[in-house]
Protein backbone atom coordinates (compact mmCIF):
# COMPACT_ATOMS: atom_id res chain seq x y z
CA UNK A 1 0.00 0.00 0.00
CA UNK A 2 1.20 3.96 -0.24
CA UNK A 3 0.21 7.15 0.04
CA UNK A 4 0.84 10.65 -1.67
CA UNK A 5 2.57 13.04 1.28
CA UNK A 6 2.08 16.79 0.05
CA UNK A 7 4.71 19.59 2.54
CA UNK A 8 4.43 22.56 2.84
CA UNK A 9 7.33 24.08 3.25
CA UNK A 10 5.61 27.89 4.54
CA UNK A 11 4.30 26.17 7.25
CA UNK A 12 5.82 25.64 10.49
CA UNK A 13 6.44 21.96 11.65
CA UNK A 14 2.96 20.98 13.30
CA UNK A 15 0.96 23.66 11.86
CA UNK A 16 -2.00 21.59 10.66
CA UNK A 17 -1.61 22.43 7.26
CA UNK A 18 2.36 21.24 6.90
CA UNK A 19 2.05 17.87 5.75
CA UNK A 20 -1.13 16.73 3.55
CA UNK A 21 -1.31 12.51 2.84
CA UNK A 22 -3.72 11.27 0.56
CA UNK A 23 -4.91 7.54 0.40
CA UNK A 24 -5.15 7.71 -3.77
CA UNK A 25 -3.40 9.78 -6.61
CA UNK A 26 -6.99 10.99 -7.41
CA UNK A 27 -7.79 12.62 -4.30
CA UNK A 28 -4.41 14.66 -4.11
CA UNK A 29 -5.17 15.74 -7.90
CA UNK A 30 -8.55 17.29 -6.50
CA UNK A 31 -6.70 18.88 -3.27
CA UNK A 32 -4.27 20.16 -5.78
CA UNK A 33 -7.00 21.60 -8.44
CA UNK A 34 -8.24 23.63 -5.31
CA UNK A 35 -6.03 24.80 -3.10
CA UNK A 36 -1.96 24.32 -4.75
CA UNK A 37 -2.29 23.77 -8.60
CA UNK A 38 1.71 24.12 -8.75
CA UNK A 39 2.25 21.79 -5.64
CA UNK A 40 3.32 18.15 -6.02
CA UNK A 41 3.10 14.92 -3.38
CA UNK A 42 5.83 11.92 -3.57
CA UNK A 43 4.36 8.43 -3.11
CA UNK A 44 5.40 6.35 -0.03
CA UNK A 45 5.30 3.18 0.92
CA UNK A 46 3.31 2.55 4.23
CA UNK A 47 5.11 0.39 6.53
CA UNK A 48 2.82 -1.97 8.20
CA UNK A 49 2.07 -5.61 9.52
CA UNK A 50 3.04 -8.67 6.90
CA UNK A 51 -0.42 -9.46 5.60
Amino acid sequence: MTVFVYVNTAKQVGDVDHIKVFATVEAAEIWFEENDPEGVAFEYDVIGPPA
